[in-house]
């Protein structure tokens, strides 16, 4: 199974601005509060998202479509990523765990700001199908409410860290809205720590409509992009992100997804 290459350790920073005086003795009135608000990109409606308003012609049911996903992150190399794939004009879902976005707030913004789409991958990397419903309602709503907090995007899709769910995942996945995408194509990058292994991997294994299973916390994978961007460009691939991928084909919440058929989704 998947783990995270390195333990997550989460930085508490402390910051705070002093209030300064002049010479004037005149007492000026005290300026009303600022309201703070989130960062929105114009982001899609939720619901077209996830497959289940009306978002025009199915793209992927026209052209061939793959779905590049990069779990755990954000880390340092994160922002080179984002920069190969600006170069492709390729869009990619960030299945984002939570602790993570709160050390790398910044990234996370800079996804969004990409046109890249952000999804939830639990608060700590936990094996969800061991925990209770608490438990998983708890690993989900913290990652939510970061992810806006941070971004002012939604998160309408998750994925279970290693796969891992069952009915109770599933329950808990299905009151928050939220569909579980898994993966068609596992380069097992997380193994085997060698660039042109996951691009021949990923190259060799990839078809129409699958979802691709990757991560942006290992160099060795960030390195391997260039070559997958180039060989499935050369295919004629497109690179969409999960919920264009699936595009006019409804994801039901709770349930699981691989990619995406001629005739619908799987």
């Amino acid at each position: 199974m998947k783990r995270l290459g390195a333990a997550l350790v989460l930085l508490a920073v402390v910051s705070g601005c002093g209030d300064g005086t002049g010479a004037d003795t005149t007492v000026a009135a005290p300026e009303a509060p600022v309201a703070v608000r989130p960062m929105v990109f114009n982001e899609p409606d939720p619901d077209a998202r996830r497959g289940l308003g009306s978002s025009g012609t199915a793209y992927c049911a026209r052209v061939k479509c793959v779905a590049l996903t990069f779990d755990d992150g954000p880390m340092e190399d994160t922002e080179r990523l984002l920069g190969m794939l600006a170069q492709y004009n390729a869009k990619a879902t960030f299945f984002v765990v939570g602790r993570m976005v709160e050390e790398f707030p910044d990234l996370v913004r800079k996804e969004v700001a990409g046109g890249h789409e952000i999804a939830n991958h639990s608060w700590s990397h936990a094996n969800l199908a061991g925990l209770s419903d608490a438990g998983v309602r708890a690993e989900i709503q913290k990652t939510q409410d970061a992810i806006v907090r941070h971004s002012g995007y939604r998160s309408v899709l998750l994925r279970p860290p290693y796969g891992s769910s069952n009915a109770r995942v599933a329950a808990v996945a299905r009151s928050f809205g939220l569909p579980e995408i898994i993966w068609a194509v596992d380069p097992l990058d997380w193994r085997d720590r060698s660039s042109s292994l996951v691009a021949r991997r990923v190259l060799s294994g990839t078809g129409n409509g699958d979802v691709v299973l990757m991560h942006d916390i290992h160099r060795t994978t960030v390195d391997a992009v260039p070559r997958i961007l180039e060989g499935l460009a050369a295919k004629g691939y497109r690179f969409v992100t999960v919920s264009k991928l699936f595009e006019g084909t409804p994801l039901t919440p709770g349930e699981q997804y691989r990619g995406r058929t001629a005739t619908g989704a799987r």
